[in-house]
């Protein structure tokens, strides 16, 4: 099934992890994909991989939490490609896991800037181009945190919880578009950005959740496969769960 040919992806934080996991999946569906990272040479080793996948795909250094990235991949993709037909925002960081009281408010203003104000800023810039071809996806990338809340994590959570609401509201506003706009709330999957926690915490995260294993990447990316496809049409503004039981609600 080849859902998204001629079709253009943008995907960030896709040089690893979840977001080179949906960058294959699209791209082995078609799609052309322009994916960013913050470490250039990882963003460039992850387009000469998905590259002898036979994926065409470009890539664009740059903190997501930047407006110049933003207008950077959206600039290339249309130079390249002309179209933005999907736009999967992936990029995320925990941040330093403590008690809120022994955190400074800095910490709270890095995670905000990667988790919801990058989400922000691709939004605003590939939003016009969608709109022009009255047809669009955008899938953003929350957290079961965002819903629940996990102690020692207030800032990954707080600005998890603001992707949903993100989603919520932009959903609403191009409802009577072509453009649907949903979000995904994911358990832990074992990728890199948990090294970041302790293995304390990974032991408590994986055991709140019902089927006592992690997400696979691919099981992230098939969702998001069928979130970002045209097949996706009467569901907008909602949340999708991806949590092995965990959710409640």
């Amino acid at each position: 099934m080849r859902r998204f040919e001629g079709q253009v992806a943008i995907i960030t934080g896709a040089g690893s992890g979840i977001g080179l996991g949906i960058a294959e999946r699209l791209g082995s569906e078609g799609a052309q994909v322009l994916i960013t990272d913050i470490d250039g040479a990882v963003a460039d080793q992850a387009v000469a991989a998905l590259g002898t996948q036979g994926i065409t795909a470009l890539a664009v250094d740059g903190d997501t939490a930047e407006e110049s990235t933003a207008e950077c991949a959206v600039a290339q993709a249309m130079s390249a490609w002309g179209r933005i037909d999907v736009l999967v925002n992936n990029t995320g960081i925990i941040g330093s896991t403590a008690p809120l009281w022994e955190l400074p408010v800095s910490e709270l203003d890095r995670v905000y800037a990667v988790n919801l104000r990058g989400s922000y800023l691709f939004c605003q810039q590939a939003i016009p181009h969608m709109l022009e071809n009255n047809y669009g996806r955008i899938v953003n990338m929350a957290s079961i945190a965002g819903k629940e809340g996990n102690p020692n994590m207030v800032p990954y959570s707080a600005t998890k919880a603001a992707i949903i609401g993100l989603t919520k509201s932009l959903g609403k506003e191009l409802a009577e578009t072509g453009i649907r706009v949903n979000c995904l709330t994911p358990a832990v999957v074992r990728t890199p950005i948990w090294e970041q926690t302790t293995a304390a915490q990974m032991e408590m995260l994986l055991a709140r959740i019902p089927m006592k294993r992690s997400g696979e990447i691919s099981e992230v990316a098939a969702l998001v496969a069928w979130l970002a496809s045209a097949e996706c049409s009467f569901s907008t503004g909602a949340v999708f769960d991806l949590s092995g039981g965990r959710a409640t609600y």
